[in-house]
């Protein structure tokens, strides 16, 4: 886990701020949900993420992006689960690759009306279908081991 201030100093150009929205599964005591939606180019399945906010923390602007794309509101945690990179879409392949810094998002409401709805699919899935279908390495491995039980609360 990455405190904010961490993620702060060392985040550059090109970084994004992502977010991990989980919820418990109904009738499945211990076990989460992985939301996730297609990005606007190409529809491949990622987490909600951003560029960053003047005047909000990385883990705030991530909550904000998981609201635009998802329509998701609930509690953001403010340590990052850590950090992917990935290669950008774009129509000049010499674009370098970002990073996200990803924080885990516990979902409590879903809103009926959001800034991209109807732009992307949003979808609940479990971290092992999740993590399938997301293409990056280390954020397979971020999804399959993140654990909701171990969050600092506070």
């Amino acid at each position: 886990m990455l405190p904010v201030k961490k993620v702060i100093r060392k985040a550059g150009k090109g970084t994004q701020f992502a977010a991990l929205c989980y919820r418990s599964r109904k009738g499945k005591r211990g076990e989460h949900e992985i939301l996730l939606v297609t990005s606007r180019g190409n529809g491949r399945w990622i987490p909600p993420k951003g560029w960053p906010m003047k005047g909000k923390r990385p883990d705030k602007a991530a909550a904000q992006e998981a609201f635009e794309e998802a329509g998701v509101k609930g509690r953001v945690y403010g340590d990052a689960l850590g950090r992917y990179k990935y290669r950008r879409e774009t129509y000049d392949s010499r674009k370098p690759s970002a990073e996200a810094y990803i924080f885990p998002l516990e979902v409590r409401k879903l809103a009926k009306d959001y800034k991209e709805k109807g732009q992307r699919r949003v979808k609940w899935f479990s971290p092992k279908k999740a993590a399938m279908l997301v293409r990056e390495p280390k954020l397979k491995k971020i999804i399959r081991e993140f654990d909701p039980k171990l969050l600092k609360t506070g």
